[in-house]
């Protein structure tokens, strides 16, 4: 910990005060009713995030979600149905027990994710944040829709009506410029027809370690320069922070500004280390800037709660971020592909991990309809 005057710090609140919010990427009905929610919000947490992979596993790790699935079930035989009624109850409690923060302007949002199999296509995206949106009903839900060319006119929309988006599933500079600028034009859809600019709010979920991996393996397929290995990812989003500082500026973002619009933060996603020749917890040491969030799993939080190390590191070395795309190119390392194949591969995993929540759900259905 650290010291202010005689009050120490958590690593969280250091991390606040150099103006990066720590969420964590985890949620299940054990984790709000037992409490461990609250505490990490009283270390500092700001924020939570899920998708169909946590839920998936939460739902099978007990029996917390039991009494309720008997009560959906007199009504519900649909597994995706019975999934959105338990997810609105964890969502909702995580909202409430982010309120405070969120009433005080200091994040306390919490993110639910459309469907990932309407990921390439508009008018569904934009009809389930729609329906997400008003099923949860609290003003801290962010509701997630993939950074996808079909999502983009889905956030615009989105935003246009009033509702705070969490854009996920970004890799690449371009796709994650492109969803700033969707952003902006709903803001000033909103402002044009009379609606409350701070009634909404967005992140740019920018996926950080895997981009890592997919640049790895494809140094290891060409064969040496290994002195490349590990670079990529931190450069990517250091460059993706200088493009935050571009668009949030200027006269025609200080209007809307003015008339009550925050930006787009990017929030690094994907921060666990995959390749333990690193450090556990270089993807939150080496992207601590302001206006920003860093979503980290349990485990990857209780590393940097027991040892991080905090500077303000984002916007160190950005000449040396745009050298190492140049490096990458020189060594025949396609960065387009490489973001193309991230974004394509997250979208499929994320709609196998629906399809196993269901088929998880589907299963608990029949046991307790034996029971």
């Amino acid at each position: 910990m650290t010291r202010t005057g005689d009050t120490p710090r958590t690593p969280l609140q250091t991390l606040a005060a150099h103006g990066q919010r720590g969420w964590v990427d985890y949620l299940s009905r054990r984790f709000v009713r037992d409490g461990e929610l609250t505490r990490h919000v009283e270390r500092g947490l700001a924020g939570v995030t899920s998708n169909p992979t946590i839920f998936q596993g939460a739902i099978a790790e007990g029996d917390y979600y039991d009494d309720q699935l008997r009560e959906v079930l007199a009504t519900e035989d649909d597994p995706k149905e019975i999934f959105l009624a338990v997810a609105r109850k964890d969502i909702r409690s995580a909202c409430d027990v982010l309120r405070p923060v969120f009433d005080r302007g200091a994040d306390g949002w919490v993110s639910l994710e459309v469907d990932p199999n309407l990921a390439h296509d508009t008018q569904a995206t934009i009809d389930e944040v729609d329906r997400l949106h008003r099923m949860i009903d609290r003003p801290n839900l962010f509701v997630k829709i993939p950074g996808t060319q079909a999502g983009l006119p889905a956030i615009e929309e989105s935003v246009a009506n009033g509702i705070p988006v969490n854009v996920t599933l970004l890799f690449s500079l371009q796709r994650h410029r492109a969803a700033a600028e969707a952003y902006l034009r709903g803001l000033r859809r909103l402002r044009d027809s009379g609606g409350d600019l701070r009634s909404v709010a967005s992140v740019a979920s920018y996926f950080v370690s895997r981009v890592d991996t997919e640049a790895d393996r494809r140094l290891e397929a060409i064969e040496g320069h290994d002195e490349l290995r590990g670079t990529l990812a931190i450069a990517n989003a250091k460059l993706a922070y200088q493009t935050f500082k571009e668009v949030f500026s200027g006269p025609d973002w200080e209007d809307l500004a003015a008339a009550g619009a925050t930006p787009q933060r990017c929030l690094w996603a994907s921060t666990s280390v995959k390749n333990p020749r690193f450090r556990d917890v270089r993807y939150v040491e080496e992207l601590v800037g302001p206006q920003t969030v860093n979503t980290m799993t349990i485990t990857t939080l209780q590393a940097f709660e027991d040892h991080g190390r905090i500077a303000d590191t984002l916007e160190r070395d950005v000449d040396e971020a745009r050298r190492t795309f140049d490096r990458f190119a020189t060594a025949g390392v396609d960065y387009d592909d490489v973001t193309a194949v991230l974004e394509r591969e997250g979208v499929d995993k994320f709609a196998t991990s629906f399809q196993q929540l269901f088929d998880e759900i589907a299963h608990k259905r029949d046991q307790l309809v034996r029971a």
